[in-house]
């Protein structure tokens, strides 16, 4: 995998230690060990990375949004749009906040394989709760060293098969119409460590709702596997593979009285039979082997194809100009990559120390197609005459470098470094009397430092500085439309660029784990939302920006059954200087649009191993700023959820019932906003109290 690793951990002592027994061979962020005690162990990482287990994902929820689980990680806004064709809304320190679909400014990873593309847009889609073994989030400094558009980085690992063999089904009826079904398997032959030991996992899962809002109705198919191999004593072979298939209607968003009126309509959605249906398929191969003692090589080379139609609601009059792309966009895209990695460990003295270097290389080839959103007879929400036609080329090349000192049994230098090469390259084939040959490229290059330096206070106590340089290229859709209305790709963007400086501190505290940092990330040329109107946005560069936080989380486990998990995020995120678009000035000291200033979180769950278990989490949002003017809010809220249920355990097999309400309270709230949307539509409702239930059947062939 691409990332570079933190290879080192302390034992109890303060002084370095071995790595721990692991038996996942899918390498991580960082190698962030589990201590005998069973406990998070993000104590030694000096770095703000939070770790949730794969079960956190399963127990008691729907398992169909990673929003269900991630609201205890500090720093990170997710929130579900209640829009399956736009994908969830991520941020990290407020980076990705902007992003109209997908997930953007925020690196992912699933197994390895990147769901960010070379110019880094991202997508959750393909990612399968039912088969998650853990996600990492890592925020601050520490996420440059992961290349362009690393503002924060969530990286996703699935179970290894183990023995004994296992055959489990699932299924969740809930609010709405939804339903979701799923079964897996898993197992191994042999208990990893001879030549000729294999190990499986297959899992797939079928979701389909009404969808709380008119015109949201979804059908989401989703399957993932895993092979992995022992070749000899000193090498494994995974094998990786994935798809999914998403056919979701698109209600899009409404002015602040229509979602005070009606939240559920979507009229604009209802006219032009607003819609996006994608397929997805990728394969993976992981190569690891141990050279010797002191050595490590991996290889990791992937696949993928991922084929979209998307039709907008652009009005068919704004579509007369003959620069128009059309209502319709159909997208082809082919993209791989190959990611070689070595490790070496060793001594200068008393000092240990490592190194992990490596060559990243990623690339994408777009085809890309716009087409009218009506025929010949005036019917919307058909593909008619094609209004685009072009070919884009993306590519990464990478190398990367750090080196870990364990300097005394208590302090700790990490250094590191990647420099980072992003071409975009686009051929028009759409070229008319009135509409010219919008072709062009462009290429950016950035040496990204990072250094950090960590101090273990007592046995139970660390603290760390760090600081680091990101930067964040335009993605080839910020690239795609100019922001005077003319033709021909947005050159003039410049990449984003940001300097982060943190301190923070991690406590030991019983079987939990307390953490606080401190941050302030100076961004140069940020990139912001210059206009969306009709379901395309243009971007322009706003200059300087500021993001300053606090961090706060506890994670504590006490009395054998008893678990609670805190949260609190404080990020004031502002213009530092005058930003001028088409006409209107930005003053400095406004607000960053899509960012909410305050974020809270707790939750207590009862969770013995059979009979009865129980759960409540509460959640704050404040309000969060709609438009660059700071002229509309999305406002605060509170929300809460309850859960229960009872697990049987008999000899061989499992049975686990529960049920769940969320937004107990029946609270009226925007889930999500469009950042600076043109025509005012910037508010996504969420859906008031509704309820869920389900069963999870698992048989051990012991």
């Amino acid at each position: 995998m691409n990332p570079v690793s933190v290879s080192y951990a302390q034992s109890s002592a303060g002084t370095p230690a071995k790595d721990s027994d692991d038996s996942s061979d899918s390498p991580s962020l960082m190698v962030i060990k589990r201590e005998s005690t069973g406990g998070l162990s993000e104590l030694d990482t000096p770095a703000a990375v939070s770790v949730i287990d794969g079960d956190d994902f399963r127990n008691s929820k729907a398992q169909v949004n990673l929003s269900e689980s991630l609201g205890s990680v500090p720093g990170l806004q997710v929130q579900n749009r209640q829009n399956y064709a736009q994908d969830l809304q991520l941020s990290v320190r407020g980076f990705g906040s902007r992003s109209m679909y997908g997930v953007r400014g925020v690196r992912i990873y699933v197994d390895g394989i990147p769901a960010t593309m070379p110019d880094g847009q991202g997508q959750t889609s393909n990612i399968d709760l039912n088969s998650v073994d853990r996600v990492e989030v890592l925020r601050g400094p520490y996420s440059a060293l992961y290349g362009n558009s690393s503002g924060g980085v969530v990286n996703v690992d699935t179970q290894t098969g183990s023995q004994p063999a296992k055959l489990e089904a699932g299924t969740y009826f809930g609010s709405y119409g939804s339903f979701r079904n799923s079964v897996k398997a898993s197992g191994a032959t042999g208990d990893g460590t001879h030549a000729g030991d294999v190990n499986y996992l297959i899992s797939g899962s079928r979701f389909t709702t009404d969808g709380y809002r008119d015109h949201s109705g979804t059908q989401k198919n989703l399957g993932n596997g895993k092979l992995g191999v022992r070749i000899d004593d000193a090498s494994t072979l995974t094998l990786m593979f994935n798809s999914v298939s998403v056919d979701a209607n698109d209600p899009g968003g409404l002015t602040e009285s229509e979602w005070h009126d009606n939240p559920k309509q979507a009229t604009r959605a209802d006219q032009y039979n607003a819609r996006k249906s994608l397929d997805q398929t990728q394969v993976g191969l992981r190569y690891q082997r141990q050279m010797g003692e002191n050595d490590e090589f991996s290889l990791m080379t992937y696949h993928g194809e991922r084929h979209t139609t998307q039709y907008q609601t652009i009005p068919a009059a704004s579509q007369k100009n003959p620069l128009n792309a059309g209502g319709v966009i159909v997208l082809e895209r082919k993209y791989s990559g190959v990611d070689t990695r070595w490790k070496h460990d060793d001594q200068i003295g008393s000092v240990p120390f490592s190194v992990t270097g490596g060559l990243d290389y990623e690339t994408m080839t777009e085809r890309r197609f716009g087409y009218e959103n009506f025929d010949s007879d005036g019917d919307l929400g058909v593909k008619g005459n094609e209004r685009r036609n072009e070919k884009n080329v993306m590519w990464n090349l990478d190398p990367y470098l750090q080196t870990t000192w364990n300097l005394t049994p208590r302090w700790t230098l990490d250094v590191g470094a990647r420099y980072s090469t992003v071409n975009f390259d686009s051929t028009d084939y759409y070229i008319t009397s009135k509409n010219p040959d919008d072709s062009g490229s462009r290429r950016y290059h950035k040496l990204l430092p990072m250094a950090s330096l960590n101090f273990a206070v007592t046995p139970t106590l660390n603290t760390y500085v760090s600081a680091g340089r990101g930067f964040e290229t335009p993605t080839i859709n910020e690239l795609s439309y100019r922001t005077d209305g003319q033709s021909g790709l947005n050159l003039d963007l410049q990449p984003a660029t940001s300097t982060t400086v943190e301190v923070g501190s991690k406590w030991r505290v019983g079987n939990g784990l307390a953490t606080a940092a401190v941050f302030q990330t100076d961004t140069d040329d940020e990139l912001i939302v210059a206009e969306s109107v009709g379901g395309r946005s243009s971007y322009m560069n706003a200059g300087k920006t500021r993001r300053r936080g606090l961090e706060l989380s506890l994670d504590q486990q006490f009395e054998d059954n008893w678990r609670l998990k805190m949260a609190w995020t404080l990020l004031d995120a502002t213009f530092r200087n005058e930003t001028c678009g088409a006409g209107d000035c930005t003053p400095a000291g406004n607000r960053l649009p899509g960012i909410a200033r305050n974020m809270g979180y707790a939750s207590l769950e009862w969770a013995p191993v059979d009979g009865w278990h129980a759960g409540a989490d509460i959640r704050y949002m404040s309000d969060i700023e709609v438009n660059d003017e700071n002229s509309e809010q999305a406002p605060a809220y509170t929300v809460a959820s309850v859960s229960a249920g009872y697990r049987f355990n008999w000899s061989k097999v499992t049975l686990d019932l529960f049920t769940r309400v969320d937004n107990l309270f029946d609270k009226n709230y925007v889930g999500s906003v469009i950042v600076n949307e043109g025509n005012g539509r910037y508010f996504e409702p969420a859906p008031g109290r509704n309820y869920g239930g389900g069963a999870t059947l698992s048989y051990s062939f012991e």
